[in-house]
């Protein structure tokens, strides 16, 4: 049993007024803002004490929860190598270790495109080791690896490391021929990549705002002063990006807003010369281009919103892109078309329709569309590591709800499906023992709200009784959360945790219609379609109140803390992860880490009162009930180091909480982290134990 007795951290409350639009608000908590402060520190400290004390009767849980995990991973394991080049390059992991290891060896000739099958404990032929992560994080509490890339004719090598969590990485470079690191050392980037000849490394860096707004080239062995800038974004409601194209011709510079996109093209022979825009920017209309080559001439293949909802794919003339466009995958209602890439002789296309993903092949020159088919009621396809511009094999990944991660090959000339590898589950792991389907809420303005169910047989279907159920929503940024599978769910489903997945507005499943009517001055679908979802499978007998626990992370940690304000009796807990709970104190302060470019998401309330007022509505921290007394009990995780959420609002979230009565809430803040958790695969384990225990604890399944 939690020892009660144990007194939480109480700060001080120390009002600073905020008044926009006529409205003033007295934030007691934004003095835990001073990230440097020693009170602050201490504070913090202070509640991981106060959280370490109150869970430390699930300490056993978290073992056996962590060593569940251990013994279902094959801790020494090879990836399937991907071929580019003359080298077969594959990643490796080893028992005890934290990190990946980077290897490759020869192919054996020209024709040689059947991937070597790597065994654990069989030593490789002509294995080199390019770069052990864990060597590269040693005097490091926190390790994260950025850009890795290896120049095109494989002498080069460049890598880049966050040893703190900011997400400003160091690139470094190293000779493969000779083994010996260059003296270059590019600080503060983003991306990273080698430019074709291998000569050059081309990279972004971020504004004051952690924006990616700069476009450079370095060229190796001449000093950091001497870069070039090859192009700088100065609307602070763009990011840059940028990439080579498959057929190695042209460097694309991408901006993009939430609503808007533009992009630019520079011939690699020459890498300095001015971009040349594709499509002017105009104002909610996004698109992406790839380039192809059909019957011999360059091609600009697009995929584009421009009067169509769910997007259209048309094929332009390199030579004018602003010329003539042939259509080439007409726009669908509710054929949402996310992604398309070029190859030499067809293009690939992933899609979503029926709330589901697909994958499919596009022959440049008939314009047909063939779809790759899987037996799996929900499922997700997708295609990965093909950075060859022609090869008689496509590599794909497959997964579902139940179905270990899967490597497969599509070869071209026949259609078949080779699998390559699969995910192995140590143990004993069937899939025929678990179930999958799909079920729909009614939202109250009428809304079909699709909810995955994932269960495993042996504790009954769902709906013969009421279960234990682990529901997690998220919704925002037209982000959808497909099928995968997990090896750390089934901790809680082998205890007869039903897993639930609330597909709500403001993500993607739908179509481009599900994101527009969840974000915005619609946002508040987001947050009654998850509780429609839990009220849902209340009402089909699937569980109650007191057996549901409610998560999601970062945006999903926004949908947890209004989840928690407008419905605390439908779940019995609440787990936030990097929660994003005071959305309108960040979204008011354009000085914050990309608070600008999120005005496109949520709304400018800086300038806009309909939206200040609409956000003050639902902005987790300012709505807390009065009399929180009947709040679930909560659990907020967070980082010191997070730049994208920073850790003063679950802060300052959680004293408000504990001031309104709200029970028991506890908060976890890693000292040593970003906004994607702590580093290193064991420490990432540990961590999702601690939570997994505490949400079986919630559950009753502690004991």
């Amino acid at each position: 049993m939690s020892d009660s007795s144990i007194r939480p951290p109480v700060a001080d409350r120390r009002p600073v007024t905020r008044t926009h639009h006529g409205d003033s608000f007295a934030d007691p908590y934004e003095w835990l803002r001073a990230k440097e402060d020693a009170e602050v520190v201490a504070h913090l400290e202070a509640e991981n004490a106060y959280a370490d004390a109150r869970t430390a009767h699930l300490a056993g849980l978290r073992e056996q929860v962590f060593q569940e995990v251990r013994s279902r991973t094959l801790e020494t394991d090879l990836s399937v190598p991907t071929r580019r080049g003359d080298w077969w390059y594959y990643g490796r992991t080893q028992e005890g270790a934290q990190y990946g290891i980077q290897c490759r060896t020869a192919i054996a000739g020209p024709d040689d495109w059947t991937p070597p099958v790597l065994e654990a404990g069989v030593a490789v032929p002509g294995e080199q080791i390019l770069l052990d992560g864990n060597v590269e994080a040693e005097g490091h509490e926190f390790f994260s690896m950025g850009a890795f890339d290896v120049s095109d004719d494989g002498t080069r090598m460049l890598w880049s490391a966050d040893v703190v969590g900011s997400e400003l990485y160091s690139v470094h470079l190293r000779d493969l021929v000779s083994g010996e690191r260059f003296d270059d050392v590019i600080e503060n980037t983003g991306q990273a990549f080698f430019t074709p000849d291998g000569r050059s490394v081309i990279y972004t860096t971020r504004d004051e705002a952690w924006r990616p707004d700069t476009l450079w080239l370095h060229r190796i062995g001449e000093p950091a002063d001497a870069d070039v800038r090859l192009f700088h974004e100065p609307d602070e409601r763009f990011w840059l990006g940028a990439g080579v194209t498959r057929s190695r011709k042209y460097l694309v510079i991408g901006l993009g807003s939430k609503v808007t996109s533009e992009e630019l093209l520079i011939e690699l022979a020459d890498p300095t010369a001015a971009p040349q825009v594709v499509w002017p920017r105009r104002d909610g209309v996004e698109y992406s281009v790839d380039h192809a080559v059909v019957d011999g001439e360059d091609r600009l293949l697009i995929l584009h919103n421009d009067g169509a909802l769910d997007f259209e794919l048309v094929s332009v003339p390199a030579s004018d892109p602003q010329g003539e466009r042939r259509v080439l995958l007409p726009h669908t209602p509710g054929r949402r078309l996310l992604d398309v890439d070029c190859f030499r002789d067809f293009a690939t296309v992933e899609y979503r329709a029926d709330g589901m993903p697909h994958a499919a092949l596009l022959d440049h020159r008939s314009a047909e569309l063939d779809v790759v088919a899987f037996d799996e009621p929900l499922y997700e396809a997708y295609f990965s590591g093909n950075p060859e511009w022609h090869a008689p094999f496509l590599r794909m990944g497959c997964t579902s709800f139940v179905t270990p991660s899967t490597v497969l090959e599509l070869e071209l000339a026949t259609g078949e499906k080779h699998v390559r590898k699969q995910q192995p589950v140590l143990g004993g792991y069937d899939p025929a023992d678990y179930g999958q389907r799909r079920v729909w809420a009614t939202a109250p303005d009428g809304a079909q709200v699709p909810i995955s169910l994932v269960w495993k047989h042996s504790f009954g279907e769902p709906g013969a009784q009421a279960r234990p159920v682990h529901l997690y929503g998220y919704g925002s940024y037209e982000h959808s959360i497909d099928p995968g599978f997990s090896t750390m769910r089934l901790s809680m489903m082998d205890r007869g945790v039903i897993f639930a997945v609330a597909h709500v507005r403001g993500g993607g499943e739908m179509g481009r219609h599900w994101y527009e009517d969840g974000k915005e001055l619609h946002k508040r679908n987001t947050f009654t379609d998850f509780v429609a979802c839990g009220e849902h499978l209340v009402r089909a007998g699937i569980t109650i109140p007191q057996l549901m626990v409610a998560e999601g992370g970062s945006a999903g940690g926004l949908l947890m803390g209004a989840v928690a304000n407008l419905a605390p009796e439908l779940f019995a807990g609440v787990l936030a992860g990097v929660p994003f709970v005071d959305a309108l104190t960040s979204i008011l302060d354009p000085s914050l880490p990309l608070t600008v470019v999120e005005w496109d998401e949520w709304g400018d309330p800086l300038h806009d009162p309909e939206v200040y007022a609409y956000m003050k509505g639902y902005t987790p921290y300012e709505n807390i009930a009065a009399d929180a007394s009947a709040y679930p009990r909560i659990l907020a995780m967070t980082s010191l180091n997070d730049t994208r959420v920073l850790y003063v609002e679950p802060a300052k979230w959680v004293q408000a909480l504990r001031h309104a009565g709200a029970p028991d809430v506890l908060m976890k803040c890693e000292m040593s982290a970003g906004h994607g958790g702590v580093s290193g695969r064991y420490n990432a384990w540990r961590e999702r134990a601690f939570e997994i225990a505490w949400m079986l604890d919630v559950l009753g399944l502690a004991g």
